[in-house]
């Protein structure tokens, strides 16, 4: 490999700082850099050399050194204050053509105080400044996972999963990721350059005024109206009308991720909530990583409480459905615990936010191993449920094994998941709005039907952006609470009738039928176990027209693509990953997907509907632009230089 002088510079860079943190020295590790280091950094650097670098080294060790150089520029930038960093980064968004500039303000002002915190306590050269480089820019290769072994109370017991008991089943709803759009508005341009249109962003966009009006139930490049959730309710209750209650994994608030604040989000969570219990529900939900203002803010309890105002919402709004003492837990870190009261089943509903790479509260040094200790009140509670011998439904909303997901959080929650195999009837999340599974298994390097341990159900969204409206429908033995079935309705947004009349709901595809034959399933009362579910994994491997079918059924049918070769092996290998470090899903994958969103940008469109559904951040993509163009760096260093020159 070759070493190029950026890369050079760089190092010496990082052997300064490090001097400067030298413990015998009696400094503080994260003291902020001197003068001098600054000088050094701004004059070492060659910036063209460093853009091409970047480029023809991403995922070596060369292109992590490259990212800690671009890091350093941003520590620096986040030590002038919140205002300087935020005004920086919003330039730097609005020349390179991300967003609209109205996106790029609102976005920025709102999540760029919490990039700025962070960055100015990240130690360059440190695990958690590798983390950022992957997060921020999708170069270096992940960091091996932490090791830590999480204690339990006791060994785990020599049970197996409990067979079918050939009762009469009970039927479950699961539907996940609605993002309502409360300013919605039938006529409003579809075709925008905003991260969701159908709203009357200019008199260009207004009804009569544009040649791609909205129709009165959804479009695909736009969030949920409110007819399509009030659509979606009156279906469960007419398709399931015995539903036993609903799992609702999280993501009320649309994508307007610019123009959040706590009164709408606040104001949009209890419409919607109210709007569930307003047609007889019994729903157990979790929170969603927009739920929060800014989006993706949840600091753990011990780094700071500005999420305490969703906490409180939350912890009143489900109160009805779950209870004081599972409320009072909520008010602590957004999670809680509670017995289904017509049968012998533990709901138990974690806050995966705390586990979400794009949760900036979280780079800190060093990182916390367990933050607001929900993986200790975890273990607490599935040990008290397994003493009890009760089943256990776990529901959250980004998916463990997600692209998304810290390798370490998810390595010690797979731990938890190991341990309590016996007892955990099912998972059951949302997020990538997707129609998809993933796997569980009790040896990663050895993947078989004998080694699956437990399924994750990930359901489907409701908003269009991604595919035809959907929920689930489970059909689950009453006594052991395993999944026997799983059936998905749709709202065809192409249908006749769509547009203006009610949208109609009708069943799409159910697993047993689609799969059963596939993994050598009967037509019975057997589970749906993680043994058929790997089954099905490798019939997906080996049948062509059986993955072709798959692909379609996550977008449930709408824009689906092509998926061969390389991607087939890769998205197996993702569905047996629900520990994130065994997903095969690379860092720098996000920069090809930001590269694809500015060459549609270029042409006059918008990235709309397939990737990183429920993981925008406007501040990502714009210091991941510092990596795809040597233009915007250039811009970046004169910032800085210009900076230099003021403050000495």
């Amino acid at each position: 490999m070759r070493v190029h002088a950026c890369v050079v510079a760089a190092l010496a860079v990082r052997q300064t700082i490090a001097a400067v943190h030298v413990n015998d020295l009696g400094i503080d590790a994260q003291k902020v850099l001197t003068p001098s280091i600054i000088e050094g950094s701004r004059s070492g650097l060659d910036f063209s050399t460093l853009a091409a670098t970047i480029r023809e080294d991403t995922q070596s060790p060369a292109s992590c050194v490259a990212c800690e150089a671009i890091l350093i520029q941003l520590k620096l930038a986040a030590s002038r204050g919140d205002e300087f960093f935020v005004g920086a980064v919003t330039e730097l968004c609005k020349r390179s053509g991300i967003e609209d500039e109205d996106v790029c303000e609102g976005s920025i002002s709102l999540e760029g105080p919490i990039v700025a915190r962070s960055l100015r306590g990240i130690i360059p050269g440190s695990r958690t400044s590798r983390l950022a480089c992957v997060a921020f820019m999708g170069l270096c290769s992940y960091p091996e996972v932490e090791a830590r072994n999480i204690s339990f109370p006791a060994p785990r017991p020599p049970t197996t999963r409990p067979a079918p008991s050939g009762r009469k089943p009970l039927h479950i709803v699961h539907y996940s990721d609605i993002h309502v759009d409360p300013l919605y508005v039938e006529g409003a341009n579809t075709n925008c350059s905003k991260p969701i249109c159908c709203r009357g962003y200019t008199d260009a966009d207004l009804p009569g005024n544009n040649d791609f009006p909205a129709g009165h139930n959804g479009e695909h490049r736009c969030d949920s109206p409110i007819s399509l959730e009030e659509s979606m309710y009156a279906a469960i209750k007419e398709i399931v009308p015995d539903a036993a209650f609903s799992i609702f994994t999280g993501d009320i608030v649309d994508h307007a991720l610019w123009n959040t604040s706590e009164e709408q989000n606040t104001r949009s969570l209890a419409d919607s909530y109210g709007r569930m219990s307003q047609a007889g529900m019994l729903v157990y939900g979790t929170a969603g990583n927009h739920e929060a203002s800014p989006a993706n803010s949840f600091p753990p309890a011990a780094v700071h409480n500005s999420s305490q105002w969703l906490y409180n919402l939350l912890s009143s709004t489900w109160s009805p459905w779950i209870g004081p003492r599972a409320a009072d837990t909520t008010k602590e870190f957004g999670a809680y615990s509670v017995k289904y009261p017509d049968g012998n089943l533990r709901v138990i509903s974690i806050s995966t936010n705390m586990y979400y790479t794009h949760n900036y509260w979280l780079y800190e040094e060093p990182m916390e191993t367990d933050p607001s200790d929900q993986l200790a009140w975890l273990v607490s509670e599935l040990d008290a449920a397994e003493k009890a011998g009760e089943r256990v439904y776990i529901i959250g909303h980004m998916p463990m094994g997600a692209g998304d997901a810290f390798h370490d959080g998810s390595n010690y929650f797979d731990q938890i998941v190991k341990r309590y195999s016996s007892t955990i009837a099912a998972l059951f999340f949302g997020h990538t709005h997707f129609d998809e599974f993933q796997l569980s298994y009790s040896d990663y390097g050895f993947r078989t039907a004998a080694t699956a341990l437990a399924t994750s159900y990930i359901a489907p969204s409701l908003t269009p952006t991604s595919g035809h409206p959907a929920f689930r429908v489970y059909t689950v033995d009453p006594v052991t609470f395993g999944v026997l079935d799983a059936e998905t309705y749709i709202a065809n947004v192409s249908a006749p009738g769509f547009r203006s009349a009610r949208p109609t709901w009708t069943r799409y595809y159910s697993a047993r039928e689609a799969y059963g034959p596939l993994a050598g399933a009967g037509v019975g009362v057997e589970e749906l176990t993680p043994a058929f579910w790997h089954g099905v994994t490798e019939a997906l491997e080996r049948n062509e027209t059986a993955f072709a079918e798959y692909w379609a059924r996550r977008t449930r049918g709408w824009g689906a693509g092509r998926c061969e070769g390389e991607c087939v092996r890769t998205e197996v290998c993702r569905l047996r990953a629900a520990r994130a470090q065994d997903n095969c899903v690379a860092p720098g994958l996000r920069l090809g997907l930001l590269e694809e969103k500015r060459r549609m940008r270029g042409v006059g469109g918008h990235e709309h509907g397939h990737g990183d559904e429920c993981g925008g951040s406007v501040t990502r993509d714009t210091l991941g632009s510092l990596v795809l163009d040597e233009g915007m760096l250039r811009l970046f260093e004169k910032m800085m230089v210009e900076s230099n020159e003021v403050v000495s």
